[in-house]
């Protein structure tokens, strides 16, 4: 019996040097099926994705806890991997964090992130952001912890600063609040919106827990293989799914409008031979002959018959 994706996750994270956790954006469960059909360590739901794809309005706390944890939640349904969610500031303070950590964790999440900006928040690599003080955040991470303890202390807890480009803020702010999360129970920090590759060697050198790095906007795209090498424990690829899917669709709407039929006709050409290049091509990569399984197993036999040789299609 495989087991669960917290306790999966957890034997990562422990042998992270040998191995960097590789986790792949994906903001719904149709990408998250693809990310581990591809291979990848884990599925991360990235919030800013998430927003946009699930009310169309940007990162910027629009979206509620409740939206977020029902997202995860469909994804984890579908997904053997460990999943990774933003849950960006917790929804409030510390009383709410551990409401916000208990549905995560009940959603069948491995880990989230929680980051230390004010209500509203907004994307970490956008101008505008506040932080809350240092000293707020721990409480939120021992709230935090205090659940997790009682629910599944296997659940990864990430602490996320975005002090590199928020008011006041700069490395040795970075640092410091680094260190503080990690000794108030925080499992992995997440320094976001990096600049260089000095600044992710200094704090993966001065802070004494396991590094995320946000592979996005103002961070630099190094291999992870170099990443690796720095010590770097997970790294996650946010908009994987996200920005192929939005221009793609884009282009190809462009193209149906101006074109009609015609341009249908050849996409359908141009994906002949492609495994998700067909209706039914998708129909199985989704559990389509599982469900065709399922009721030869347990629906009347007379009525699958009628279902299979009374009709047609693919």
């Amino acid at each position: 019996m495989k087991p669960k994706p917290t306790t999966q996750l957890r034997r990562m994270l422990d042998r992270y040097e040998e191995h960097i956790i590789v986790a792949v954006g994906a903001q719904n469960p149709l990408y998250a099926r693809m990310v581990e059909a591809a291979g990848f360590d884990a599925v991360y739901m990235p919030g800013s994705c998430t927003s946009m794809e699930r009310i169309g309005w940007p990162d910027v706390n629009l979206i509620t806890a409740t939206e977020m944890v029902s997202n995860a939640r469909y994804i984890a349904s579908v997904v053997s991997k460990p999943m990774i969610a933003d849950a960006d500031n917790g929804y409030g303070n510390a009383i709410n964090v551990m409401r916000t950590v208990r549905e995560f964790i009940r959603a069948g999440v491995a880990a989230i992130h929680i980051e230390d900006q004010v209500v509203p928040k907004r994307c970490g690599h956008l101008r505008g952001k506040l932080l809350v003080s240092k000293e707020e955040m721990v409480g939120k991470i021992k709230a935090a912890r205090k659940v997790i303890e009682e629910e599944d202390p296997d659940f990864v807890l990430i602490a996320r600063t975005d002090a590199r480009n928020a008011v006041g803020g700069g490395m040795d702010e970075v640092i410091k609040r680094l260190k503080a999360y990690a000794e108030a129970g925080a499992d992995v920090v997440f320094p976001d919106a990096l600049l260089s590759k000095e600044e992710i060697e200094r704090v993966v050198k001065e802070v004494e827990a396991p590094v995320l790095y946000d592979v996005l906007g103002l961070s630099p795209r190094l291999p992870i293989e170099e990443l690796q090498a720095i010590g770097v424990a997970i790294v996650i690829f946010p908009y994987a799914s996200f920005l192929p899917a939005v221009t793609a669709v884009w282009d190809f709407l462009q193209d149906l409008r101006k074109r009609g039929t015609q341009a249908l006709v050849e996409l359908e050409e141009s994906l002949r031979g492609h495994p998700l290049g067909n209706l039914r091509a998708v129909f199985d990569f989704t559990g389509y002959k599982q469900i065709q399984a399922y009721e030869r197993e347990f629906l009347p036999p007379e009525e699958v018959r009628l279902r299979y040789e009374r009709s047609f299609g693919l």
